[in-house]
């Protein structure tokens, strides 16, 4: 970023809340962090409480007065939840309806009807992925769960050749790409195209799927090798349902808000009239609101009516989907809130005077700034709302596909290393009947592939495009 640019962003920016120098601020930074960490690991408060204290610290620390920390924090709590809040409830919804109308086992069972031997790990790998579009990491792993214990009992597999390729799947979409809360979160924060970043998303996440998922599966296998867990399995949805969505309509829901904001990114790109009636239409159609709200109502079609559910059942099923977010949209908000505090206490400003004269790549520094509070706090939500809170003003003058870049750069390092601190970590050991030192070996070493290989792959993406 050149001096006349940053000079350019002081004079647009409203004052900041406090008058702390360049030391107080780096210090206010660190006090605000620490708060979070400690709060969270040491006392295991809840992560939105957390940030709100964390927020108030960094406020005080930086000599800011405490109701205009607090008006900074509910402005941006107010903010995010204003701009990605209505998409992950529309994704939990979708995700909701996928999994109780038996339209994940559907394309589980069709995918694996057409697979065996050594494409099995490769089978797995493609329906977590798909899986994984619409539905949290969480959900994604209780859907999938069935399906690995299932498959690996069947073909006499090592649990890890095909449990990884599944685990690497769904970690991939939840951070790289929307709609899941962490790719949106930061979209808003760098002001970043999302229709790009989706379409760069998926190209840096198929060769990272692919290295963490059958390739690293194979040395997995090796050095843990255990078979699946000898217990009852839980029962799936469809289970209990007369009948199910078909294949075709099932996939083409869950792709339809991709294909839809595709469909605008790229023309956005090839037409260059915004008078175009087609452009005007696919901004309208592909913009992420109108994109998932639409899969929701043709899923109530595609999914709910050949599950054969009612209108009653169809209304259960959101009210479903959407109870468990909370937490999620608290945490989400809270972190725009501290991202808001960030900003507003004069730290990104900070950070442009002081990265001006670096050497070292803004998307290196968004990568590294995540990795180091995923391995602090273990979430990778408050990694990357926090990341991109703090490198948020280097994206100013960045072009479209470099903000999206950005993006993908603090999602990559937000996935770095998941160890006993994060609740994923715990989730994977207790439902693969894993040691500690077992699921280091083999689900942190996957999360930390993810996060070199993507976020090389955006380095090297950075230098071409």
């Amino acid at each position: 970023m050149t001096r006349l640019s940053v000079e350019m962003l002081a004079a647009d920016a409203p004052p900041p809340i406090t008058s702390a120098g360049h030391a107080q601020l780096g210090i206010a930074v660190l006090v605000g962090i620490a708060v979070i960490v400690l709060l969270i690991t040491k006392f295991k408060l809840h992560a939105f409480l957390a940030l709100i204290i964390g927020s108030l610290a960094l406020g005080a620390a930086a000599g800011a007065p405490l109701d205009k920390a607090i008006t900074s924090f509910t402005a941006g709590l107010g903010s995010t939840v204003a701009g990605v809040g209505v998409l992950i409830a529309l994704g939990a919804i979708l995700g909701k309806l996928l999994a109780d109308s038996g339209g994940a086992d559907q394309i589980v069972d069709t995918i694996l009807a057409k697979a065996g031997g050594r494409s099995m790990p490769w089978a797995m790998v493609l329906i977590a992925s798909v899986i994984g579009l619409p539905l949290f990491f969480e959900v994604g792993i209780v859907l999938l769960i069935p399906v690995v214990l299932m498959v690996a009992k069947r073909g006499n597999y090592s649990l890890m050749r095909i449990g990884i390729p599944a685990l690497a799947g769904l970690s991939v979409m939840h951070g790289l790409i929307p709609p899941h809360p962490g790719p949106l979160v930061a979209i808003d924060a760098v002001k970043a195209n999302l229709g790009v970043t989706l379409a760069l998303g998926i190209l840096v996440a198929i060769p990272t799927v692919i290295i963490a998922g059958p390739v690293f599966s194979k040395v997995a296998a090796r050095w843990v090798d255990v078979p699946a867990p000898d217990r009852m399995l839980p029962q799936r949805a469809s289970d209990e349902l007369e009948r199910r969505p078909g294949f075709g309509a099932t996939l083409a829901t869950v792709l339809l808000p991709v294909v839809l904001m595709l469909a605008k990114a790229l023309v956005d790109i090839v037409v260059d009239d915004t008078a175009s009636t087609t452009q005007r239409a696919l901004d309208l159609v592909g913009s992420p609101l109108i994109a998932l709200l639409a899969a929701v109502i043709v899923g109530f079609f595609t999914l709910g009516r050949p599950a054969g559910f009612s209108k009653e059942r169809l209304q259960q099923t959101v009210e479903k989907g959407l109870m468990p977010i909370a937490g999620i949209l608290l945490i989400v908000g809270a972190g725009g809130g501290f991202k808001q505090t960030l900003i507003d206490s004069g730290v990104g400003q900070m950070i442009l005077d002081v990265s001006k004269d670096w050497s070292i790549p803004a998307l290196l520094l968004g990568w590294l700034i995540a990795v180091a509070i995923r391995l602090a706090t273990g979430s990778a939500t408050v990694a990357t709302v926090s990341a991109a809170g703090l490198v948020a003003p280097l994206a100013a003058d960045m072009s479209t596909t470099h903000a999206a870049l950005l993006v993908l750069a603090i999602g990559a390092g937000s996935l770095f290393f998941s160890h006993v601190n994060d609740a994923g970590f715990w989730l994977v050991k207790e439902y693969f009947g894993l040691s500690v030192g077992q699921t280091v070996k083999t689900w942190s070493v996957m999360e930390t592939i993810i996060s070199v290989v993507a976020g090389g792959l955006v380095l090297l993406l950075s230098l071409v495009i």
